[in-house]
């Protein structure tokens, strides 16, 4: 990561947005390339999109390319993730850290998932890159966010974020333990 100010870090690049209509489903990328993220909602336009706290979530291209050498021809959104990185290591962010993506402001709300049904990709694989390098966010500032946007670390979390249930850390730590994600 570069250093850009006192608090703030450049960790990466938004190489794509993604939406869909249904959930369950692999998203799009969106054809303008920008999508508007609103604050207790998230992606404007897309199935996942609640007051809850996994309001936008991210995936690394980095891990996209971890499925390929698993010989799947996979994409952006494939994973169902709503913005697609370059640059950051996702996983390593702690929760509660807040970052600048756009012009929107996001804060990092759970790592991972406990997948209940397992996608296509994991009937496909034998395993999903998601559950374990997917991170979730609530919106904290409503804004644009574009491909080719910077994403910049404005604080680093404590490891809480006060809109993630107690009992969603607790399903996915209890998952990590017994090896399922």
């Amino acid at each position: 990561m570069v250093q850009t100010s006192n608090t703030e870090q450049r960790a990466g690049t938004v190489t794509s947005v993604n939406t869909s209509e249904r959930k369950g489903t692999r998203k799009i990328p969106v054809a303008e390339g920008q999508v508007q993220v609103t604050c207790d909602f998230g992606v404007i336009g897309d199935a996942h999109a609640d007051n809850w706290h996994r309001q936008v979530s991210f995936l690394a291209e980095e891990s996209i390319a971890k499925a390929r050498e698993m010989g799947l021809d996979v994409k952006a959104g494939d994973f169902a993730e709503n913005v697609t990185t370059s640059g950051i290591d996702l996983p390593s962010i702690p929760i509660g850290t807040v970052l600048r993506v756009g012009d929107s402001e996001v804060e990092i709300s759970q790592i991972g998932k406990v997948c209940h049904t397992r996608c296509a990709i994991y009937h496909l694989a034998g395993d999903c890159i998601f559950p374990r390098e997917g991170i979730f966010s609530v919106v904290r500032k409503p804004g644009e966010i574009r491909v080719g946007d910077d994403i910049e670390v404005l604080t680093w979390g404590n490891g809480s974020c006060d809109a993630t249930p107690p009992e969603a850390l607790a399903e996915v730590e209890a998952a990590r333990e017994a090896g399922t994600l």
